[in-house]
């Protein structure tokens, strides 16, 4: 691998915000300030290096989260540009797992939007430091005290602030940089490449002197040393309030404010320098934890070369030059070309046969890729996302991602004979890229059906499978992913008896259900005193965890629901798994249907910003879609957030309806909250009894 570096002077970083806060456009500035790319892309240009799909660069919207490396001050910057619309959040699940740090983009004329604090609180469940970077101080409107309020409101109340702009909307021209006591003034004509470093403005020393003041203080709280230069003379050294910044940074004790303009090329040089200077290298974390494939034991993994290997399979891609690729997060040791490996998931051998190091969609090829970096894997046959691959003689299995369950789904077919088996093939793939897109059969239909987590989510994958998968097919309307839930308690019992000459079969068991609300799907055996031999408890339970795939009412998935087994009968010679499997699902839907089961829809939560002119429409076309108001609040100017539950079987097509009351100035985001019970009127018309 060239350019090795010391571990030390790795990091990897992912770039997080709201849809349109600038994510790609200041990972472009990055790229071009660090020598990676020649020229500067722009998303409206539909040009930049890491929006490479056709379908972000047609939309002007991040999907897929991308992967690249540049090199600043002979550090090593691992990126992952992730989506900012919340059908992808699976790509922003999966990037922070495997991330030491992330940068949180705000609008500073927006401020925090509604994906900006989802994606926040995904950083603060994997613990990962971050920099919030405020964004866009050049646009009329922007407003940097507010959109620090607004951080420190809504997402933490830890922020440090280590830079004040110079100038404001169209005045804005560089920063005032707090721990050095020094300014930077952005020259346009060279792209932002050069800036001068300048005094303190005389206009901002007595701001400039009370931020430092409120700094200082902070910062006391988390080291001794500056704690007495603080109280004594107030001299503190420079090169010990980095360190103490950056302390406090890693310990997720503090969270770094900087501001600058990305699309006039400003301030991106000093984010750099923060990221190089503030957040954590590979061996600034704790050393990664996860448990023995055997012994069920926890270990860890430090992050040096000299240890064992393992790494985290975070993403998987089709190539169309190197076909399956494996991203993979190194964690310990040193994985090399042609090695064999062990997944300790799957309890498989895997064959390294290519790696490859990616910039967006271009590759460079290596032979051998260390601790504390991500690295493209070719070939890897059984290999899926949140396996853990190992040193089979020092075997770990980390912990994987979890991802939300699909809300949305529609029927496809294919539209000739010929187009069949590449669609089955070409699904599968995309499955097999995306754990959020599911495919399955409806039996009754004879349709296969593809689910995913909103329209816009299926709309990019079916397009891709059209222009990347050259597949023709037939889309059908959007269904909801309805569920099944039981309201009472009940008991059955399952008798599977067969003779047919020679050996029969016998399996008898009876169990009880009920609600198990808000704690999914669980079996319990309390068989006692030998009834049933312990080996057939597994096929009980095999019986019932296929069962509850398909519900009494409408063979919707049956969630929230325990169930026991606490009796039933064997016969010594008839008796087997099968017919047990058997006994168990009859018992198990006859228990459900005398439970009282009902329906459950999804229900969305979503937040419009529109401008109070317009609330009056927004607000009625609300209450038409059997929608809950649960609050408005005011946002920048003019505009309102209305924060708004409603199912979402009434909100397909809420983005067309929505440009049309509000003359396209509103905007909205949705994101699945919880399942509820579907209303009996509704619930007829949905399992056709009403016609």
């Amino acid at each position: 691998m060239s350019r090795e570096l010391d571990i030390n002077r790795i990091r990897n970083i992912g770039i997080v915000a709201h849809i349109d806060a600038g994510k790609t456009t200041i990972t472009e500035r990055i790229l071009y300030y660090t020598g990676k790319t020649y020229k500067i892309g722009n998303v409206d240009e539909g040009n930049t290096e890491m929006d490479w799909m056709s379908q972000e660069r047609a939309r002007g919207i991040t999907i897929t989260a991308a992967a690249t490396t540049c090199f600043w001050k002979d550090y090593r910057i691992n990126i992952i540009d992730t989506p900012g619309h919340v059908d992808f959040t699976a790509e922003v699940e999966r990037s922070l797992r495997v991330l030491d740090s992330a940068i949180g983009i705000f609008s500073a004329v927006e401020g925090v939007e509604p994906q900006s604090e989802t994606v926040w609180r995904q950083a603060d469940r994997y613990k990962v430091p971050k920099i919030a970077f405020i964004n866009k101080m050049d646009r009329i409107g922007s407003d940097f005290y507010r959109t620090v309020d607004m951080i420190k409101n809504r997402l933490s109340d830890r922020i440090i602030l280590l830079q004040l702009p110079i100038g404001k909307e169209e005045t804005f021209k560089g920063v005032v940089d707090l721990v050095e006591e020094k300014a930077y003034i952005w020259d346009e004509e060279s792209l932002g490449a050069k800036y001068n470093e300048i005094p303190v403005p005389d206009d901002m020393k007595e701001i400039v002197k009370e931020k430092r003041e409120m700094l200082l203080e902070t910062l006391s709280h988390f080291n001794d040393e500056l704690l007495d230069k603080y109280l004594h003379d107030h001299n503190v050294d420079t090169n010990l309030l980095k360190k103490v910044i950056r302390q406090a940074t890693n310990n997720n004790q503090a969270v770094p404010v900087i501001c600058g303009s990305g699309f006039k090329n400003k301030g991106i040089q000093k984010l750099l320098d923060c990221i190089v200077d503030y957040l954590p290298s590979p061996l600034d974390v704790p050393p990664i934890e996860g448990i023995h494939p055997h012994s069920q034991k926890i270990i860890s993994r430090k992050a040096e070369e000299s240890a064992s290997f393992a790494g985290l399979a975070f993403k998987l891609m089709s190539d169309p030059y190197v076909g399956k690729l494996t991203y993979l997060r190194i964690y310990s040791g040193i994985l090399e070309k042609g090695s064999l490996v062990y997944n300790a998931t799957k309890d498989k051998n895997e064959r390294i046969q290519r790696l490859l190091l990616m910039h967006a969609n271009k590759r460079q090829e290596v032979d051998q890729v260390t601790a504390g970096n991500i690295v493209a894997i070719v070939g890897l046959k059984h290999t899926t996302t949140g396996d853990t691959l190992a040193d089979k003689k020092h075997p770990i299995i980390l912990e994987s991602m979890k991802f939300p369950e699909p809300v949305i789904s529609v029927s496809i077919e294919p539209k000739t004979q010929k187009d069949q088996d590449k669609l089955i093939l070409s699904l599968g793939k995309l499955a097999e890229e995306d754990p959020t897109f599911q495919v399955g059969f409806n039996e009754e239909t004879s349709q296969t059906v593809i689910s995913g987590m909103g329209e816009l989510h299926l709309e990019i994958l079916i397009d891709r499978l059209i222009k990347e998968f050259n597949v023709a097919a037939n889309i059908g309307k959007p269904h909801v992913a309805y569920r099944e839930t039981i309201t009472k308690s009940s008991t059955a019992e399952g008798k599977y008896i067969k003779q047919t000459g020679g050996r029969g079969q016998y399996g008898h068991v009876l169990l009880k259900v009920e609600p198990h609300a808000q704690k999914g799907y669980e079996f319990e055996n309390n068989i006692k005193g030998g009834v049933l031999p312990r080996e057939y408890i597994p096929s009980i339970k095999k019986g019932i965890d296929e069962s509850i795939r398909n519900g009494t009412l409408g063979g919707y998935p049956i969630i929230d629901v325990k169930v026991t087994v606490y009796d039933g009968s064997y016969h010594p010679e008839d008796s087997s798994d099968i017919a047990f499997q058997i006994a168990a699902s009859q018992a198990f839907h006859e228990a459900i249907n005398k439970a009282k089961p009902i329906l459950l829809e999804p229900i969305m939560s979503i937040e419009v910003v529109v401008p109070e002119n317009y609330m009056g429409e927004v607000i009625s076309d609300m209450n038409t879609r059997r929608s809950k108001i649960l609050g408005i609040e005011h946002g920048v100017g003019e505009m309102r957030l209305v924060k708004v539950e409603a199912p979402l079987s009434e909100m397909f097509g809420y983005a067309t309806d929505l440009r049309s009351v509000t003359q396209g100035r509103a905007t909205y985001s949705m994101e699945f909250t919880c399942y509820q019970q579907v209303p009996s009127g509704i619930m007829d018309k949905i399992l056709g009894k009403v016609a």
